[in-house]
């Protein structure tokens, strides 16, 4: 008896290793009564604004109730009752020609600067559990958030525990931004559950901010179905391209703006790219916060040798240098770099914007020496930190297993 633990460590110390295997086609995971796939978006004004969307069942109503939250459970005697939008949608998914579900949203308006409410959605039988979330304060305080770059692949098994890990060492980020490309084929109704299952709860208490990278889209580009179902995000993009509602957007945190580009219609739609431009201009002229920060899929200057997105970097480079643009957050080469370039190309902290360029999933890319990349990495599943305060920005970049591994500050 006693020789049998040795006798198993010798066993596994010696195995030959398993071989890799495709992974099966994840099941359709089809909706039910009970609320699922909740997930908090921050407002055009998240100090009085807060939006969630859900799914469930087709032909059920959506309802939110909503409270502030005390320290004991007598809030619940104060909550109201609040109607959501819902869209009774039949979609054609890689699973099925006909997924039947219905989404709901509702933007909770009217709400108190940086208060802690709890809220629960469903459809009056069928509840969740009561969540949390705390709106931004009215005016300028430091505050941190996360970056996630490309999810992507194995986006439950493997590229959870990099989100995991993020939101383990910043359980109090006021947000999450995802980079793009959160799933990897964009009709798979399956692989938007697994982005779901990776962050679970936490979607549904710090607010999720995604951008569009080309796997949310089909050929056209055409944008997958789900995304405007799923999301409820400002509202504010450019006007009269409904095209680009939910994928262009912004929003003023704390003496922050933050504002989303759809990278794939800015790169392959001409009609989409002027109109890009056209709105970004004022936004970046006519901003009175102290930080700037974009978040784009591709990125103006790639880690891959391959890859040179031309078009991206000669629309927005000139008003990034133009407005002083701080940061700016990008995907889709699946490695890591930072660097800063200038107006005459890679200079030094305060000579341009930072690029960041991330991915949190297991895909890989080999990539080269760039000139423009101070710090750069292959192999390695990052998250982004972002600490805020009036003076500083300071971006670290942490592995999949916690390791520091890169940091900047920037100053004002």
């Amino acid at each position: 008896m006693t020789f049998r633990p040795m006798l198993l460590l010798g066993a596994l110390l010696f195995a030959a290793p398993i071989a890799a295997q495709e992974a099966p086609e994840p099941p359709l995971a089809a909706p039910t009564a009970s609320p699922e796939r909740i997930v908090l978006n921050l407002a055009a004004d998240p100090a009085h604004a807060m939006a969630v969307t859900w799914r469930s069942a087709a032909g059920l109503p959506g309802l939110v109730e909503l409270a502030e939250a005390g320290d004991g459970p007598d809030f619940v005697k104060t909550a109201t009752r609040l109607p959501a939008q819902t869209d009774d949608a039949t979609i054609a998914v890689r699973e099925t020609p006909t997924l039947h579900a219905a989404y709901h949203s509702l933007t909770m308006t009217g709400l108190k600067p940086d208060t802690v409410y709890a809220y629960r959605v469903g459809d009056g039988a069928h509840w969740s559990e009561w969540l949390q979330f705390r709106t931004a304060a009215a005016t300028a305080r430091p505050f941190r958030f996360l970056y996630i770059g490309d999810m992507q692949n194995q986006i439950l098994s493997e590229a959870s525990r990099t989100l995991r890990m993020g939101l383990r060492m910043a359980g109090d980020a006021a947000f999450v931004v995802q980079g793009g490309d959160l799933i990897n084929r964009h009709d798979s109704d399956a692989e938007w559950g697994e982005w779901f299952a990776a962050g679970g709860y936490a979607y549904g208490q710090t607010p999720q901010m995604p951008t569009p990278g080309n796997h949310e889209y089909g050929r056209g580009p055409v944008l997958n179905p789900q995304w405007q179902r799923q999301f409820t995000l400002p509202a504010n993009g450019p006007a009269g391209f409904d095209r680009l509602r939910d994928t262009c957007w912004s929003t003023d945190y704390q003496g922050l703006r933050l504002i989303s580009i759809d990278a794939p219609q800015l790169h392959g739609v001409p009609e989409s790219r002027m109109a890009i431009v056209k709105w970004l201009e004022p936004l970046l002229a006519h901003n009175p916060n102290r930080w700037t920060v974009l978040v784009l899929h591709f990125p103006l200057y790639s880690l891959e040798p391959q890859r040179d997105n031309e078009r991206v970097r000669d629309a927005l480079k000139p008003l990034i240098d133009k407005y002083k643009v701080d940061l700016v957050l990008q995907g889709h080469d699946h490695g890591y770099g930072r660097g800063t370039v200038g107006p005459d190309g890679p200079g030094t902290p305060g000579k341009g914007a930072t690029y960041v360029v991330a991915v949190a999933g297991p895909k890989m890319y080999d990539g080269g020496v760039r000139q423009w990349a101070e710090k750069s990495a292959t192999d390695t599943q990052t998250f982004q930190l972002i600490d805020v305060s009036d003076r500083e920005m300071v971006i670290r970049a942490y592995t999949a297993a916690g390791r520091l591994f890169d940091e900047t500050v920037l100053r004002k």
